[in-house]
This record gives structure tokens, C-alpha cells and sequence, in this order.
């Protein structure tokens, strides 16, 4: 029997030593040099003659016997001698009995080769261990490892796609998954697609995800995303046109599902910093009327009474934190690395920014714990408990960021006598050399909002844009329980319980940096590190001439520097969050994504994950 080349490690056994269970990847379990496998040695081959009065067959004929004999067990010792023609001992007396024997033995193997089967019969007897489906034995094939992570109701013989479907396109027909036939236990559909729409600050999204029930637990296959601008909170006053801005992502969603899965299809609604900054009134206002044009214009069905609110930001975090490890499959039982923790997974957005982690602690130490609270997050998942730490962090995302950071200047300006107040120049040091921006104040001291003019001028670098970001970090507030972050708020030290974890910047970090990625000359070497965004800033705060210098010949990213004046503040504002805030060390190595196997990072895929395996769905009336 030949093992093929995709056989799995664990299917090769090593049967050198039978006291050893321990599989092995050097020695197959059956030899693949030889088409046919003999199970018991090989006797000693027959002499041409033999002393006596009875002669044994020729030579020949002894090789025709000698292949047949091959079928049977060993032989004894005394068989042996006799067929050598030496007999079982030298008494003289017992010759004639020996006589007599060989003439019968040799009337015997006559017989079975003139009339016993040939050596092309020979298949037909073979164990069938060496044939289990009666092919030759060189040709067993061994079945191929299974596509789907859960494994598929034992009735289901249905095999993996060679290729997995990562849209409609390539899916075929979208009532069907191609990892089984049925689903894994009565009562469920075969196919679940499950939407969510993220009502962020800036814009909507709507995710459109498809599972399967080949397992215990959905299976999550692939999803069809869909965003517009601007958000939900950007319709103050008129909660009508707030809703019927969700009307483009829905038809798209329509578009996907098919009609008779649509009842079945559960949707959630999930508004995020955006919307939590208006006020409570406004904010409702709005929520009731996206859910009432679901419930009248679309047959989707709305999960739950919280199928349409504001999240809250722990499980915004927490959630985002889930979908990453979920792809990166860090969280699956049959890893390869079960040590190996979960990745760290920073999230910057518009209006706030999350962190959460698993740290682990020292318990030789005096605080080897995390404290009670809102910070801890017990997450049941895959019948395992994880205790996180998380935390969002409302008006430190990059939109609010840039604004704290556009009113501090202009107040300092205001304080030195220097141009301030409505339709000002104002110099700032945030934006690059020689770039100016029109931007809206929002002024807490006068509750008047107006617009000023940023420039650049020969002030803006990065040293003196970062002690202004500092400013705005609130290093030094109040810590009421220690240790803290920034803005008097606790958290764990990154160092202590998190010093060599793997860490993943979403959203905002990963759209400012990619662009010098994916630049054509001069990209920043990899691996990524913290400081790697104060080297970029120290260079784009300088201004178009340090630009040319050293992107020119790139007209994409010289395109993205001249219609975005505020990278300098954007990169100097991600570092000082990620070094000063966070407070990881500079050489600390980071990783930035955006998708996996085409599915959006964030929040949405695991709040998705918790809303199609959390309680029973039901089917819209």
C-alpha cells in the first residue's frame, strides 16, 4: 500500500517498536518500494535434488512453488530440514520413514502446482488489509483531510470545496453551503446569513454574513460589505431621513439573501460614538424611527428588543476584539500554539478609541489580579470563560482628537494676544509647513461654534505638535485606582501582564499608515514598530518639500499628503496614544489590519457571532 503525498502526519505510524504509540514521520506505516507486500518470511528456497530415491521438482518448478508457499504461515525448524532433504535427525533408521515422506511431499506439491491457483490468482487471497476496497494495493487511497473547522453530521458524506467561497460569485447557489448536505441537528437551516449594520460616526455600514450549520455552532463562511456617508447622527432634527439613509445598505441586503432564507435572516442595528454624543432625545428619536422602516419595509427579522440602540462602548471593544482572534483563529481549540495568547486589538474611530486584552499577572505579587468593575469582561466563548480587560475611550477617536487638538491651539493662541476667535488665522504646529486648513471650533467657554483658519507656516513640526497632543492626553489626571493609562482611567500595565503579546491596530491606524506601505519608494522597513509613527510624522510635519523629497515620484501618496493637511496631527496624535497613553515601549512591534480572507476587522463579525449562537432566532411573522 502507497500512502499519498496529502496524507496527514498522524496517519503515518512508525511500527519499528510496538511499546511505542508515539507517531512517527519517518517511517510509513507499510513500505511503498514494492507493488506487493508479502506477510510471512520467505522459507528457504528448495534444493534441485534432494539425497534419496525420490527427486523433487526442478528448479524451476521449485520457484513457482517457492512463490506460492508465500501465502502460508513460517514454517517449523523440522519442516525446514525436511524440505532441505536433511530430515529432522541423523538416525539411519528412520531414513526409510524419510523416503516414503518425500515421495508423498513431492506427489503433494505436484498436485497444488498443476492444479492449485496461479500467481495472478494471488490478489484474490489477500488479506483484506492490504485491499479494503479490493483495488490493487498500490492504488488505496487515503480520504482527504475535511474543508469546514466543525466537523459535519455523521450522516453527511458531502466533501469539502477545494477552493472556499469567499462571495456570492464564487458560492453558486446561496440557499446551499458546499461543506454538507443537511444541517447538523434537526430544527436549524442549512444556510443562516445574519446582517448587521454599524452605525458609525462618520458613515453606515451594512455587513451581510453568511453560516452554515454543518456543525454544533454556525460556522461563519464569508460576508458582503457595504458602507455610505455620512452617519446617522449627521441627520440632527430629522430622524425620518436619519432612517431612510439605511435605505441604499438594505438593498443591498435584499440583493444578496435570497427571498425565502430573507424572514429567517436576523438584523441588528448597532450605534456607536457618533450617535452617543447627541443628546438622549435626539438620540431615541432616531433609533425608533430606523426601527419602525425595518419593521414596515423590510422582512428581515429585527432580533431581540435591543435589535436597534447604541452599544456600548466595553462591548464595542470587546467584540472587535473577538472577531480578530476569531479569523486568526487564536481562540480555536485545535490551535497549534495552545500558549500562544490572543492578540491585543486597538481600535481607533472617529469619536473614541478601545483596547482590550487578556493580560496575565504575576500572582507573587500584591495586585496579581484585575480589579472589579467595569473594565473586567468575563467572555464566554466556545465553552471557555476569558477574563479581558477593556476599555473605550469617548472622544479620544481621531475626528474628536483633531478638534480638542484645533480648539487647544487656538485658546493658547488666545492667551499669547495672538490672532483668535471667529474667521482667524491661527499658526499651528500640528499642521505641516506650508499647508493650512478652515476648521470648525466648537467653544466651550463662549457655547459658540465658528470657523478659523490652521496654517502651517514654518511652526508646524512634529516636536511641537506632540507637546500639545500630550496636553490633550490627560497623562496627568487624577488616578483614583492605580495603575492608570491616560485621563485618570486604570488599566493594567501593558509591560507587566502583557509584555510579549501580539498586537493589532484596526480602523483608523491602519487607514494613516497603509498608505506609506503601499508607497513605491521609500516605505517604512518592516517589521511595523510604535516609533515607526513618529518617524513618519517627523517627516510629513516638515511639509511638501520634505514630501517630494522623499515620495515624489509617488503621485498616490503625494495625492493623499496634499488633500490631507492633518496627517501630520493624525500620526503625531497615534503615536502619543500608543507610546504616552498606552504606554508601550517604542521598539514594541505591532500589526495593522483591515480585513482577513476578505472579511472587515472590527466589531461587527463578533457581535454577529454572539447574536446567531446567544438565543434561539426567529422567523419574522
Amino acid at each position: 500500500m502507497r500512502l499519498r503525498s496529502g496524507t496527514p502526519p498522524s496517519l503515518i505510524l512508525d511500527d519499528h517498536d510496538s511499546t511505542n504509540s508515539t507517531p512517527s514521520l519517518n517511517k510509513p506505516l507499510v513500505s511503498s518500494s514494492s507493488t506487493s507486500t508479502t506477510l510471512a518470511p520467505r522459507p528457504t528456497t528448495l534444493s534441485s535434488s534432494v539425497d534419496g530415491s525420490g527427486g523433487l521438482p526442478s528448479s524451476k518448478a521449485t520457484r513457482r512453488r517457492s512463490t506460492k508457499s508465500s501465502m502460508f504461515s513460517p514454517r517449523s525448524s523440522n519442516y525446514e530440514r525436511l524440505e532441505g532433504g536433511m530430515g529432522p535427525s541423523r538416525n539411519s533408521v528412520r531414513r526409510f520413514a524419510w523416503k516414503k515422506f518425500a515421495i508423498g511431499a513431492a506427489v503433494l506439491i505436484g498436485l497444488v502446482y498443476f492444479f492449485g491457483p496461479r500467481k495472478e490468482d494471488l490478489d484474490d487471497y489477500m488479506p483484506s488489509i492490504m485491499k479494503p476496497d479490493g483495488r490493487p494495493a498500490d492504488e488505496v487511497n487515503l480520504p482527504p483531510a475535511p474543508g469546514p473547522t466543525q466537523r459535519p453530521h455523521e450522516d453527511d458524506v458531502s466533501a469539502a470545496p477545494s477552493t472556499r467561497p469567499t462571495d456570492p460569485a464564487s458560492d453558486g447557489d446561496l440557499t446551499k453551503t458546499h461543506y454538507c448536505t443537511k444541517p447538523y441537528k434537526d430544527g436549524v437551516p442549512l444556510v443562516q446569513f445574519a446582517l448587521m449594520i454599524d452605525a458609525g460616526s462618520t458613515g453606515s455600514r451594512i455587513h451581510i454574513y453568511k453560516f452554515n450549520n454543518c456543525g454544533p455552532s454556525p460556522e461563519y463562511e464569508y460576508e458582503v460589505f457595504k458602507q455610505r456617508q455620512p452617519g446617522l447622527s449627521s441627520y440632527r432634527g430629522d430622524p425620518t431621513a436619519a432612517a431612510e439613509s439605511l435605505d441604499e445598505l438594505l438593498a443591498e441586503a435584499m440583493h444578496v439573501v435570497p427571498e425565502s432564507l430573507r424572514k429567517c435572516t436576523p438584523i441588528e442595528v448597532k450605534a456607536t460614538a457618533g450617535l452617543r454624543r447627541l443628546g438622549t432625545q435626539e438620540a431615541g428619536d432616531i433609533l425608533k424611527a430606523v426601527r419602525r422602516r425595518l419593521e414596515e419595509h423590510y422582512p428581515f427579522s429585527l432580533h431581540g428588543e435591543n435589535a436597534v440602540e447604541i452599544m456600548e462602548g466595553r462591548d464595542e471593544g470587546v467584540y472587535a476584539w473577538l472577531t480578530a482572534n476569531y479569523l486568526l483563529k487564536t481562540l480555536s481549540k485545535e490551535s497549534k500554539d495552545k500558549k500562544a495568547q490572543p492578540y491585543a486589538v486597538l481600535d481607533l474611530g472617529g469619536a473614541s478609541t478601545q483596547i482590550v486584552f487578556q493580560p496575565t499577572f504575576d500572582m507573587a505579587k500584591p495586585d496579581a489580579s484585575l480589579e472589579e468593575g467595569e473594565y473586567k469582561y468575563e467572555l464566554k466563548y466556545d465553552g471557555a470563560t476569558r477574563v479581558l480587560y477593556q476599555h473605550s475611550y469617548l472622544g479620544y477617536g481621531l475626528m474628536v482628537a483633531r478638534q480638542n487638538v484645533h480648539r487647544l491651539v487656538e485658546f493658547m493662541g488666545s492667551l499669547r494676544g495672538a490672532s483668535h476667535g471667529k474667521n482667524a488665522v491661527v499658526a499651528s504646529p500640528c499642521l505641516a509647513k506650508g499647508t493650512e486648513k478652515l476648521v470648525e471650533i466648537d467653544d466651550g467657554r463662549m457655547g459658540e461654534k465658528f470657523n478659523v483658519t490652521m496654517k502651517g507656516e514654518d511652526i508646524g513640526n512634529y516636536e511641537s505638535c506632540n507637546r500639545v497632543v500630550e496636553l490633550v492626553m490627560a497623562k496627568d489626571a487624577v488616578c483614583k485606582v492605580k495603575p492608570c493609562s491616560f485621563n485618570g482611567v486604570y488599566q493594567p500595565s501593558l509591560l507587566e501582564t502583557f509584555p510579549h503579546g501580539k498586537i493589532l491596530l484596526l480602523s483608523y491606524f491602519y487607514d494613516r499608515l497603509n498608505p506609506f506601505l503601499a508607497a513605491k519608494v521609500n516605505p517604512p522597513k518592516k517589521p511595523i514598530h510604535i516609533s515607526t509613527f513618529a518617524d513618519l510624522a517627523k517627516t510629513v510635519c516638515e511639509g511638501p518639500t520634505a514630501w517630494k523629497e522623499h515620495w515624489g515620484s509617488d503621485k498616490d501618496l503625494m495625492s493623499e499628503l496634499e488633500g490631507r493637511p492633518e496627517w501630520c496631527l493624525d500620526l503625531t496624535f497615534m503615536h502619543a496614544l500608543l507610546r504616552l497613553g498606552y504606554e508601550f515601549s517604542g521598539d514594541r512591534e505591532v500589526e495593522l489590519g483591515k480585513q482577513i480572507d476578505g472579511t472587515e476587522l472590527g466589531w461587527c463579525l463578533g457581535a454577529t457571532i454572539k447574536m446567531v449562537t446567544g438565543a434561539e432566532l426567529k422567523c419574522k411573522a
